[in-house]
């Protein structure tokens, strides 16, 4: 699954700035189509997610996730024969059909971690794989921004085929899946999302944990599709300065991962995600604040040592609260809180900049990351969730 990872990562960073680069090309900067391409990412995530994490509780996970990077291939060299022969906008295709079937592959990659590791490897193994994205987080802008800048959209686009084919072939040499239970037992899928919904409701950790989510998704919505923005207008820099942004974010993930791995066994996952969170409110107003470029930079690091925190605290708390024959659908009920709540907020991003100042949006955003905060207060005075 680590050899998976990498190379679904290659594909992932090549998308974002190729795609992001290559619109702002052929629409001069227009802020509402820099908007829809976190649109075309986020909504079919909220749209699917609760389907495949259903279908990922019936279906054999190692077979799925193989199955979602060969489709993700082939859909990713027919938008590149379109762009050939076709409309620029074809792009956008490419983000929206690897990030719907995103939502059965990954899912299916949590059910074999929950099925395969004992509990108390769980942190560390999901801090080995946060360490995986941090270090794409360095290396992912400047690669992606290299190939678009040297070799155009078609060979990008190209570039991202083959990462899907080698990830699916390095998910061959998984061992064999066990048998699915819930196919055994043969009831339907409404049934099972029903019963998942059931299940999310009747535990309050994960009920408080969703709330968390919905207040976040509202808050990063505003900003994530605005940091192009914020580097041209707030700093003043090319756009190209946007992967050394996110570069530094980056670093600091990697080393956020690395004091996480080491002493992941001393912090609750509640903790992490709390500090996490804080922390991420303060640098979100702080760069809506700032028009000096070092600070924001360094903001930016101090950001990425917590979102570590943030990730691996929320993959922690759903493994050890949910069973592993609704896994899928956990992740598929919370995950859409949050996505659904990015895509309404993204959706008028562009219209609110011009209507409002960067920074009220900034200051808006880390407002809400803080009324997400609250929501986890009570799980530290429940002994439900010591861990």
């Amino acid at each position: 699954m680590l050899g998976s990872a990498i190379f679904l990562q290659i594909g992932i960073w090549v998308r974002n700035f190729a795609v992001l680069l290559y619109v702002m090309e052929q629409t001069n900067g227009n802020a509402l189509a820099i908007s829809m391409i976190s649109v075309a990412e986020f909504a079919p995530m909220f749209i699917f997610s609760f389907i495949g994490g259903t279908f990922a509780d019936r279906w054999r996970p190692k077979r799925t996730m193989i199955l979602c990077d060969l489709l993700s291939a082939v859909s990713v060299f027919a938008v590149l024969i379109t762009l050939v022969f076709g409309t620029w906008k074809a792009v956008f295709f490419t983000t929206i059909i690897s990030a719907i079937l995103s939502q059965f592959s990954q899912p299916s990659g949590m059910k074999l971690i929950k099925e395969n590791l004992p509990p108390e490897h769980m942190q560390a193994v999901m801090s080995i794989y946060q360490t995986i994205f941090t270090i794409f987080m360095i290396l992912g802008p400047i690669v992606g921004t290299f190939i678009y800048q040297t070799f155009g959209i078609k060979i990008s686009i190209a570039v991202m085929g083959l990462a899907f084919i080698f990830s699916a072939g390095a998910l061959t040499f998984l061992p064999p899946d066990r048998e699915n239970v819930v196919a055994k037992i043969g009831t339907t899928l409404r049934q099972e999302m029903v019963a998942g919904i059931r299940y999310v409701l009747g535990k309050r950790i994960l009920t408080l944990l969703g709330l968390c989510f919905l207040a976040a998704g509202l808050g990063g919505g505003l900003v994530q599709p605005l940091g192009i923005f914020l580097v041209t207008e707030r700093l003043g820099l090319p756009i190209e300065s946007l992967q050394w942004l996110m570069t530094l974010s980056g670093i600091g993930m990697f080393l956020g991962g690395v004091i996480v791995m080491t002493y992941a066994k001393a912090i609750s996952p509640q903790k992490l995600l709390a500090f996490g969170m804080f922390i991420s409110a303060i640098g979100i107003a702080a760069c809506g604040l700032s028009t000096t470029p070092w600070l924001t930079y360094l903001v930016y690091l101090m950001m990425g040592l917590v979102m570590p925190c943030i990730m691996i605290g929320i993959n922690i708390m759903i493994l050890q609260n949910s069973d592993s024959q609704f896994i899928g659908r956990v992740n598929g009920i919370l995950m859409p809180l949050y996505t659904g709540a990015m895509v309404v907020t993204m959706s008028v991003a562009g219209l609110l900049k011009e209507m409002f100042s960067l920074v009220v949006m900034y200051e808006a955003a880390g407002a809400l990351y803080i009324i997400g905060l609250l929501f986890l207060l009570p799980l530290f005075h429940s002994s439900k969730t010591a861990f």
